[in-house]
């Protein structure tokens, strides 16, 4: 199986349908969203149908801060750009697509692979991966082989020895990674709609679970476009112009 993995979407539909045509082309047959389906972008319903109609095909997906500040209509642990776009947000969503976001998950387990948001140790409280410190925690909380998760805006990879010592790599894309069953990994695919480590290409990885294989990706989309209906929708003009240099 070739799993793709998207997260931090960020209701940005340009990434999310250059993303999707690009994993088409490399014969993906299943999708992981990690969370953050909705939040500083100017398409959140078109976002979610289009999540919901693959979870209805057989997808997972996860529920990200953003999501679940949609759901409990609080947002009180974020800045107020964030908190101004979750209103409006809400206000865009019917009640279908309201209620999936109140049913996602925080965590996924499937054979020797969890997904989740922001870490494995409390995915429910946003806790940041910022460094080998919290890795090693995340990947000490689970007995998953490989973990999958986002909050993260840049890519990243770390491992976990036999011995106990954690790596941190910086992966290059197209380039494919055997991990290893000595070790275990933690994979950060980076940001699909808002990414934040310099290049506004969108992030994405596939892990194909036969050969073992990760690879990441960087997909150019429209950055142009999206960070116009942005600012056509009123939302802070930053959000759309941060897409046009990836910070």
């Amino acid at each position: 199986m070739l799993i793709a993995f998207f997260t931090d979407l960020h209701a940005n539909r340009e990434a999310l349908e250059a993303c999707l045509t690009h994993a088409r082309q490399r014969k993906v047959t299943q999708y992981a969203f990690l969370g953050d389906l909705v939040g500083y972008g100017a398409d959140p319903a078109w976002v979610l149908d289009t999540v919901m109609q693959h979870v209805n095909e057989g997808a997972w997906a996860l529920m990200g801060n953003h999501d679940a500040a949609l759901r409990h209509r609080d947002g009180q642990s974020m800045n107020q750009t964030a908190r101004k776009v979750v209103d409006w947000t809400r206000t865009q969503l019917n009640a279908a697509q309201l209620d999936f976001i109140t049913n996602l998950p925080y965590r996924i387990e499937w054979q020797d692979l969890l997904f989740v948001h922001a870490n494995a140790w409390a995915p429910e409280e946003w806790e940041y991966i910022d460094g080998v410190m919290e890795a090693t925690r995340s990947m000490h909380a689970t007995r998953a082989a490989i973990t999958f998760c986002g909050h993260v805006h840049m890519p990243t990879l770390f491992h976990l020895s036999a011995t106990g010592k954690t790596g941190e790599f910086l992966p290059m894309p197209e380039e494919s990674i055997p991990l290893s069953k000595q070790r275990r990994w933690l994979v950060i695919p980076g940001s699909l709609g808002q990414p934040r480590d310099g290049n506004p290409a969108a992030c994405y990885a596939s892990f194909d679970t036969d050969s073992q294989y990760l690879t990441y990706y960087r997909v150019p989309y429209d950055t142009e476009t999206a960070c116009q209906k942005i600012i056509a929708a009123g939302l802070p003009p930053m959000l759309g112009r941060r897409l046009l240099t990836g910070n």
